[in-house]
């Protein structure tokens, strides 16, 4: 029997907790990441070597490594001293090597996924060169992703509207994988750092929409300070859709364990809150909303997973 396809759309920790789940199961998996992070190591990575950003590359190659621990941790080990490598991850500046060595950025993804012995593809949505833009409600500009996702204006003021600057179109990879997928998962992740830019690449809004997968977004366990203050688990779907186009998400997965008070009570220095929802908001949708356990038992309130991956199967 041919193994199902599964493409997860996002970047960053979000992505990695879906793929370090699903990778246990017998599926052809697919991550396509955003190319719109400019900050830390991978803005100096992009302004010195001239290469697509790192950043969400990393964390989705070592999520489906199946080498030895020892090795995936080396790719997230990040050097925090020393003038020319603080703040550089180990991972980064490999596959900034490959790409110098062999010549494309793709290229160097694909060694280092027969490096780290990966199950599954990781691909960039895009392969131009682009930065993210938000306009605020209140008219002003934001100009660059490392700028949205750790906000130096007022992080109160919410976000009006995102684009690329300059536009940009799809990786035909990502493209041709998306038409291929029985099951498209979206999210979690930062809303407009992680996974929009991802929308805003031309050509993959209309394909997802076109798609005969079955299309599910999970939403966020907290808000982001400067992103998502205040939002529902309904402004998190309304935002998707603005950029995703209206009922086109089959399933909207929730979260309805609540963490302890003591767990959300580390996260008040960062302005964030838990999600809540009401089911009566989704009575006009079309997507169909499983609600579930999710959250990890301990530590980062972070969803588990196992139980995110065993509920993301069933929709097969």
């Amino acid at each position: 029997m041919k193994q199902k396809n599964i493409v997860v759309i996002g970047g960053g920790t979000g992505t990695y907790t879906v793929l370090m789940g699903l990778k246990k199961y017998p599926v052809s998996l697919t991550a396509v990441v955003s190319m719109a992070d400019d900050g830390g190591s991978s803005k100096i990575l992009r302004e010195e070597f001239g290469i697509l950003p790192p950043g969400s590359v990393r964390p989705a190659l070592v999520a489906l490594s199946n080498a030895e621990k020892s090795l995936a941790d080396l790719w997230n080990f990040r050097f925090h001293e020393g003038k020319g490598l603080n703040g550089h991850s180990f991972g980064n500046l490999f596959l900034t090597a490959l790409s110098k060595q062999l010549g494309s950025f793709e290229k160097a993804i694909d060694q280092a996924g027969k490096i780290l012995h990966i199950k599954g593809r990781v691909i960039p949505s895009t392969l131009q060169d682009c930065h993210l833009v938000a306009r605020l409600e209140n008219g002003s500009m934001v100009r660059g992703e490392v700028n949205i996702d750790v906000p130096k204006h007022d992080g109160n003021i919410p976000i009006a509207q995102v684009w690329l600057d300059p536009p940009c179109k799809a990786n035909p990879k990502a493209i041709q994988a998306l038409k291929e997928a029985d099951l498209i998962v979206i999210g979690p992740g930062d809303l407009f750092s992680s996974i929009l830019p991802n929308f805003l690449v031309k050509g993959i809004r209309d394909t997802v929409r076109k798609s005969r997968a079955k299309k599910v977004y999970v939403c966020n366990l907290m808000t982001k300070f400067g992103e998502t203050m205040k939002f529902r688990a309904m402004d998190f779907v309304t935002t998707i859709e603005k950029y995703l186009g209206a009922n086109t998400l089959d399933y909207v997965i929730l979260n309805k364990k609540k963490p302890s008070p003591e767990r959300v009570k580390k996260y008040e220095k960062e302005k964030a809150e838990f999600v809540s929802y009401d089911l009566n908001d989704f009575r006009r949708k079309r997507s169909q909303v499983l609600q579930a356990d999710l959250l990890r038992s301990h530590g980062f309130i972070r969803h588990d997973s196992d139980k995110l991956a065993k509920l993301l199967i069933s929709l097969m």
